[in-house]
């Protein structure tokens, strides 16, 4: 009877066979191979790595052999039969550089069909190329970096009461989503089919607008709304009204606000003096994505706003208050997972990247 291979790994090789087991990126088949030569490794025989992994004793004589005469290069695929390859490393780099550095005539970008011919290459192997480096220049994407002088500290004010909210006290993201407009189509929808997406008209009716406050407890996901005609410090006044009335007396309440003129008003500021459980967090200018609740209106926007038809601001209304009722009866938190520090370093390498981008066309 043919006896199988011994095999006896390196601290090293040892080590590999483990990382490629543990790595959520490895794929499948080397991770499977990996298996079969650590338990190979252990002394068992063909037979019983195979019962154990479920595969077949063929199986796992066939990679304890190429283990065996390769060690960790005999794991990895035998290269394809095929035909040769037509682009070389050095036209994927020119088309790679193409793309990047340069603009063709009379446009702002490249498509697929102008590099080809620009470089000689097809229209699918550019495609494949852009694939391959994540390239995408039909896309764009906009940005505004925050010039506030206090953003360092603001980021960490904000950041250390979601991750850490103190105790005895609640943290609400509040702020405003201004001139929501009831939009009526000209003509009826044409509603979903097999086969076929809803429809309705380019053009549409306005029949006034709504503005809608809110306030969102980080902690439970429940959300505080009130629609009013205008957005002036008078109807957050009467907002922050209403939070009083909700929020229990022996609370603290943390708002998180942003740097709109009504939140400064000298009556906000007056109702603020005296109610001193109240402390006002600003986010650094043009930093509303450190506003929890602005996420929450933008699932407002496409869930509910986006497509609906309104004939009236009552109508509106009532839709708006119908989501609220829905989202309050099954709240989510919104789980906030970067500190302080993370936020800040990916801000400071993209204005590094931003600052660099310009120095040569200034």
């Amino acid at each position: 009877m043919r006896r199988a291979v011994e095999l006896i790994l390196s601290d090293e090789e040892r080590a590999v066979l483990e990382r490629y087991v543990r790595r959520g990126t490895t794929a499948q088949r080397l991770s499977f191979r990996a298996r079969v030569i650590l338990l190979c490794a252990e002394g068992l025989e063909n037979q019983q790595v195979a019962r154990r992994l479920r595969t077949s004793a063929v199986t796992v004589g066939k990679w304890r052999r190429r283990f065996a005469v390769d060690r960790l290069d005999g794991l990895l695929d035998e290269p394809r039969p095929g035909a040769p390859r037509t682009i070389s490393d050095d036209d994927v780099e020119a088309a790679v550089v193409k793309t990047l550095e340069s603009t063709p005539r009379g446009a702002t970008h490249w498509s697929t069909r102008q590099l080809a011919r620009a470089v000689g290459m097809s229209k699918s192997s550019i495609q494949r190329i852009w694939h391959a480096f994540g390239l995408k220049p039909h896309r764009t994407e906009s940005f505004q970096l925050s010039k506030d002088p206090l953003l360092i500290e603001k980021v960490r004010d904000i950041v250390g009461l979601y991750m850490s909210p103190p105790e005895n006290a609640l943290v609400l993201c509040v702020d405003e989503k201004s001139q929501i407009q009831a939009l009526n189509r000209t003509q009826p929808l044409l509603p979903l089919r097999p086969g076929q997406a809803e429809r309705r008209t380019h053009d549409y009716e306005r029949h006034g607008t709504t503005t809608l406050f809110a306030a969102l407890d980080i902690k439970t996901g429940k959300v505080l709304g009130e629609c009013h005609a205008r957005h002036r410090a008078v109807e957050f006044r009467k907002f922050l009204d209403r939070i009083d009335e909700c929020v229990p007396a022996q609370l603290d309440v943390h708002l998180i606000v942003d740097n709109y003129a009504t939140h400064k008003a000298p009556i906000i500021k007056a109702w603020l003096a005296k109610r001193p459980r109240y402390h006002v967090h600003f986010t650094p200018t043009h930093g509303s994505w450190l506003n929890q609740v602005e996420r929450w209106f933008g699932l407002l926007t496409q869930r509910q706003i986006k497509r609906g038809a309104h004939m009236s601001v009552a109508a509106l209304k009532a839709a708006i208050e119908e989501f609220l009722a829905a989202h309050n009866d099954q709240p989510k938190p919104f789980v906030w997972t970067k500190s302080a520090d993370e936020i800040l370093a990916s801000i400071g390498r993209f204005a590094t990247r931003t600052l660099a981008s310009t120095d040569g066309k200034r």
